[in-house]
């Protein structure tokens, strides 16, 4: 390997190059103690500190290639809907599921979107935020969710937006706050669409023409 082939591998290998750096750096502080001590303080705590980011980088590449772990799902965020064409592309995180940050009655809100969902669905302390007010003449719904059956009062959200995905009057349910920990897009704003389907760990909504 010569000069030009060995700097194109460090090159591509940031985290090796990083660490030989540092260790390097480490040497040559031992090296320089007893002459230029404060030049060797200066390497040897640069050398630290290399190794230190190094450690910390590998911890992080780790955590992003193991998608299952705790540190994979902290560092995921959820990520804005993107537009298509016409469509509206919702990547999956890494906890298998496609969320997306939503503009509910013109506030932020993170969503679920739940195909097994009959209902669009928030907690009491969203709806609040979002100035929704369930019916006074509605007398509740039963919905199962993951914690079992819940009582969800119903009202009705001016819009809900997001990508280029747009629903006005949409039945929302209200879930009691403790009982209801995500928001949910339900099937009642899927059903909305020209049509929907999942590509490459990527959901796409179509909206309906006309």
């Amino acid at each position: 390997m010569n000069l030009a082939e060995l700097g194109g591998f460090l090159f591509d290998q940031p985290l090796m190059t990083l660490t030989i750096i540092a260790i390097l750096l480490a040497v040559g502080a031992g090296m320089l103690a007893a002459t230029r001590p404060r030049l060797g303080q200066a390497m040897r705590n640069a050398g630290y500190l290399g190794l230190v980011a190094a450690l910390l980088l590998t911890v992080a590449q780790l955590a992003g290639h193991n998608s299952r772990s705790d540190a994979a799902l902290l560092l995921d965020r959820t990520r804005p809907a993107e537009i298509v064409g016409s469509e509206t592309v919702i990547a999956m995180r890494a906890d298998g599921h496609f969320w997306v940050e939503a503009q509910l009655n013109g506030t932020p809100v993170e969503f679920l979107i739940d195909t097994g969902a009959t209902y669009t669905g928030v907690s009491r302390r969203v709806a609040e935020r979002v100035g929704l007010r369930p019916d006074a003449n509605d007398a509740g719904v039963i919905l199962e969710t993951a914690n079992g059956p819940i009582v969800a009062r119903m009202a009705e959200a001016d819009s809900l937006r997001f990508g280029g995905i747009q629903a006005n009057a949409l039945p929302v349910a209200i879930g009691p706050d403790g009982e209801v920990d995500t928001n949910v897009i339900g099937m009642n704003l899927l059903s909305r669409l020209g049509a929907w389907r999942v590509e490459e760990n990527r959901l796409i909504l179509v909206p309906r023409q006309g």
